[in-house]
């Protein structure tokens, strides 16, 4: 069967190719894609040829392998429905809403243990945001929030506004959120932040803060989070910079203040906790979250899948205020 697969083919160029999907074997399912998020982070890191080439896309997905290097298909959150099942497949799969971390095109198969069944009722652009929650999800656990602290989250894209929301659970004494952008300073608001600041003004307005989560995917937050924390503070950086460099002030009062920098990526979990949590415990209440954030106000654009090089160019653009950008597929 033959099916359309979103390759990065150069520097900010993405192209629609023909792909042969194929039917499921004996032990496999077929999706027929409905809707794919755009990691606006790392996916804007393949579009703009700033990943390192020597690094694996991602050793922990199946649907992902090699580097990055052009041409490649890329992505990981495709949500749809389950077309055709294998001999050796539970029927009860047919017809089920799921969500798959493949690359973004028009269908995929795989093994059902690849695939997550989603709710009941959940919308497929929906969804397709459970990876963003659970990668807020690990940050948060990788962050440990305790009561009564001061935090900052620098950056209100997809992840930072997911972290938002949950941090928001906590019973904190303040929690801020840094963003140049009002429209994403807004939601930072609608997911519970007690204020917003700019990266312009939190050096005057923001000090002596507990814990900084750094997600603006800009190394120069990094400088502004060292500035704003206080003696033993902790620095959670969940922002992936590819090639991207900026002079960080690591000198006399990051280290005579003691402040902790804190590595967060979702493809493993911190040593400390995986005597209790592993990757299906995180899932679960990623799914669970997923139902409890209001994933549809972070959706700001859905654009139809053959128009994908349009989604992209309004990601790169520096003006733009889309935070979430979903490409739709339609009904069969």
């Amino acid at each position: 069967m033959t099916d359309t697969a979103l390759v990065f083919t150069g520097p900010k160029t993405v192209e629609l190719h023909e792909v042969d999907i194929g039917p499921p074997a004996a032990d496999e399912l077929r999706v027929d894609t409905r809707a794919s998020a755009i990691s606006a982070g790392t996916e804007l890191l393949v579009y703009r040829d700033q990943t390192p080439t020597d690094v694996p896309v991602d050793e922990t997905l199946d649907a992902l392998d090699g580097e990055f290097s052009y041409p490649l298909r890329y992505g990981y959150a495709a949500s749809g429905v389950v077309d055709a099942v294998g001999e050796n497949v539970d029927n009860d799969w047919d017809g089920r809403s799921v969500f798959g971390f493949v690359p973004h095109q028009t269908g995929f198969v795989t093994a059902p243990d690849d695939v997550v069944a989603l709710p009941d009722g959940t919308a497929p652009a929906v969804g397709a945001l459970l990876p963003s929650v659970e990668t807020a999800t690990n940050l948060v656990l990788d962050a440990a929030p305790r009561l009564g602290e001061r935090v900052v989250v620098f950056g209100a894209g997809v992840i930072g506004l997911c972290v938002t929301r949950l941090l928001a659970s906590f019973p904190l004494s303040s929690l801020v959120v840094v963003d140049p952008v009002e429209r994403r300073r807004e939601l930072a608001a609608a997911m519970g932040a007690d204020r917003t600041e700019t990266p312009e003004t939190v050096g005057d307005r923001v000090a002596d803060v507990d814990l900084a989560v750094e997600l603006s995917g800009q190394p120069s937050a990094l400088d502004d989070a060292i500035g704003v924390v206080g003696y033993d503070a902790r620095i959670v950086v969940g922002s992936w910079y590819g090639e991207k460099r900026a002079p960080i002030d690591l000198g006399g009062r990051f280290h005579r203040d003691r402040i902790d920098l804190i590595p967060s990526q979702v493809s493993t979990i911190s040593p400390p906790l995986r005597g209790r949590w592993d990757h299906d415990r995180r899932l679960d209440e990623a799914l669970d979250w997923l139902d409890r954030i209001d994933a549809e106000a972070l959706i700001t654009h859905r654009i139809p899948f053959e128009r994908a090089s349009e989604a992209y160019e309004l990601l790169d653009s520096e003006a733009t205020d889309a935070v979430q950008v979903i490409l739709e597929y339609g009904d069969p």
